[in-house]
């Protein structure tokens, strides 16, 4: 593992439940924080440098939950090394810097998977389930209201991620990003992106509120409504980050903010729940868990992958197109 900050807490308490992974070695630069860790995680070796913990140990994976001026750095001396390698996101900070890493581990021949976790969470994951049954008939549009409530005042975000407020680029690079992925995993590549983005809390450096309407292949469209100050109906407005509504030619699937499902059949009043299993543990619907087991089977077992670094190099360019339609006030193609 690099890193012991906030979020780390979250990949740290998954690969100890994953039965097949022993967690080796840390490395961090805050010394207090990498002994606390190694203490509850029972980890033998605290670093303060990457390259020596790699150079010392016999590691499968390096999983690398720093902040993104770290993430080059540590992708490739991974890569160097042989080492497979997640990497959290923002990947890498910028897309050029992101295809560098990745061009690096591939010409390494090493695994690079990004750790984007919404996609995994386990309403996503049955949404995709419901649409590939064909539940929903020929799907029409959908739209995620994201609203968690957290983003008032000249306090906001410091209790948590402090950083946030000196993002010049905060909802879509930071956390919109998440939506893009999921919307590609449900409902196919994005071909084209109009966005409208604006800042709300003047205490704060980027923009906090949005709404994009993305194009798909299919013709599909998908709205991101995001802002960040209101919030929605749930007893965690971050286990969901919001609501969403997946419509079709057969009815309409609702995702609230407690991880309830319903589908309500077209010409019908009432909808009924739709029951799946999942936890409401640590992030998420415990989505930190569901992506490193996922890599976990894919490295001991050979079942397919999903994030691999190029493959997510995608959202990144999507990315950048969000931002220059909202800046050129035009719909852009990706």
């Amino acid at each position: 593992m690099i890193g012991t900050g906030y979020f780390s807490r979250f990949h740290y308490d998954a690969w100890a439940r994953i039965d097949e992974v022993q967690l080796a070695a840390l490395a961090t630069r805050d010394e207090k924080t990498g002994e606390e860790m190694a203490g509850a995680y029972e980890i033998d070796r605290v670093y303060s440098d990457i390259g020596e913990m790699l150079a010392t140990e016999r590691l499968d994976i390096l999983d690398i939950v720093a902040p993104p001026a770290v993430h080059l750095e540590a992708c490739k001396l991974a890569a160097d090394a042989g080492v497979a390698a997640i990497c959290q996101k923002p990947f890498c900070g910028d897309l050029e810097t992101a295809r560098a890493a990745t061009r690096h581990a591939r010409d390494a021949g090493t695994l690079l998977v990004v750790h984007e976790n919404f996609r995994f969470q386990p309403w996503h994951q049955e949404i995709g389930r419901q649409i590939r049954q064909g539940a929903l008939g020929n799907l029409f549009q959908a739209t995620f209201r994201l609203r968690p409530g957290d983003g008032q005042g000249a306090d906001a975000y410091l209790d948590r991620q402090p950083y946030f407020q000196k993002m010049t680029r905060f909802l879509i690079h930071e956390t919109a990003i998440h939506l893009v992925d999921v919307f590609r995993f449900l409902f196919g590549e994005i071909i084209s992106v109009t966005a409208d983005l604006r800042r709300l809390n003047p205490d704060i450096s980027g923009e906090d509120a949005g709404l994009i309407v993305f194009e798909h292949a299919d013709g599909l469209r998908s709205v991101f409504d995001g802002n960040r100050l209101s919030d929605h109906p749930s007893a965690n407005t971050r286990l969901t980050m919001g609501e969403m509504l997946v419509e079709g030619s057969a009815g309409v699937i609702s995702l609230d903010g407690d991880g309830r499902l319903s589908f309500r059949a077209h010409g019908q009043f009432e909808g009924r729940p739709i029951d799946y299993d999942w936890q409401d543990r640590s992030f998420g619907g415990d989505c930190v868990y569901r992506l490193q087991r996922h890599v976990v089977d894919h490295l001991t077992n050979g079942t397919p992958l999903m994030n691999a670094a190029q493959d997510y190099l995608r959202n990144q360019e999507i990315e950048e197109a969000v931002y220059l339609s909202a800046s050129e006030g035009r719909r852009v193609k990706v």
